[in-house]
């Protein structure tokens, strides 16, 4: 069966395409970029398209059996989604798996998270035979503070004291896998959680331990985050993301033990723990 992956050469997106690969399954990556497209994995076809353009979306969903559709961030996210879901159903697509946010309903008012609910309801109501998947905070952020860590000491994402069960993306691959090609899954919603509660600081412990020196928590202070980070992030996601930590810092983001049972039945093996994924960087960034 035909997949489409709108999202594929991200972080998550591309171990999804990598696993569909693994299992010999015909894999099209949806890329906005004819130059991306060159860099796609060996046995993949690209699809150069633009899901806010209207003259696209035959285009890219021609022949389609199956999608996973993990839209960026951005201000036209929901308008891209909503878009996908109505083509998919004029193309009569057999599967689609949609990953949001854990717990996306909580927090309506932020657009990280409200900007997904409506998709999640056109694609309910759409009649195709739909699964979702709510992931929590990923471990593979930290990419992205590899220089803080490492260069001054200081873990930087404010994710407070409450403490959210980050995953490692790794995982979520796993589950959107097994969800687009196993039977049983239709209908059903997925939180996508790790086994431990953790908090800013219990990450910067983390990292202390597996690289051999120091790593602060660089707090929760969100105005002097909000200023640091908008020397690289544009103003709308920095504003986006502040109300993300706020609630984080406010309420956390805890996985119950039924969510966290009922993704290791999903997914047949251990949920992979922060200690481990902080192992591996440690080891890789000092390598």
């Amino acid at each position: 069966m035909k997949t489409l992956v709108i999202g594929g050469t991200g972080t998550v997106g591309s171990l999804v395409v990598q696993g569909l690969l693994a299992r010999n399954e015909p894999v099209h990556v949806l890329t906005r970029s004819a130059e991306k497209a060159k860099e796609l994995p060996k046995g993949t076809q690209a699809v150069v398209g633009d899901l806010t353009k209207p003259e696209d979306l035959e285009k890219i969903f021609h022949g389609v059996e199956r999608v996973f559709m993990l839209n960026p961030v951005s201000m036209t996210e929901a308008h891209e989604g909503l878009s996908a879901v109505n083509q998919a159903q004029a193309a009569k697509v057999k599967r689609f798996v949609y990953m949001t946010v854990h717990n996306v309903t909580a927090a309506p008012h932020m657009p990280h998270f409200g900007s997904k609910i409506p998709i999640e309801l056109a694609l309910k109501a759409s009649g195709i035979p739909y699964t979702i998947l709510q992931p929590n905070n990923f471990y593979q952020n930290d990419y992205a503070f590899k220089d803080a860590i490492l260069q001054y000491g200081v873990y930087p994402q404010p994710i407070g004291d409450i403490g959210i069960s980050r995953v490692d993306a790794r995982d979520i691959a796993d589950a959107a896998v097994i969800t687009l090609t196993q039977n049983g899954h239709e209908g059903q919603t997925y939180p996508l959680v790790g086994p431990d509660v953790l908090t800013g600081a219990r990450v910067a412990e983390i990292y202390s331990k597996h690289l051999g020196r120091p790593i602060a928590y660089g707090g929760n202070d969100l105005e002097a985050w909000q200023k640091q980070t908008l020397n690289f992030l544009p103003a709308w996601m920095v504003y986006d993301f502040k109300l993300m930590y706020r609630a984080y810092q406010e309420k956390g983001l805890i996985a119950t033990a039924d969510e966290l049972s009922r993704l290791q039945k999903l997914l047949g093996h251990p949920l992979r723990t922060f200690d481990a994924f902080a192992a591996e960087m440690a080891k890789a960034w000092v390598r």
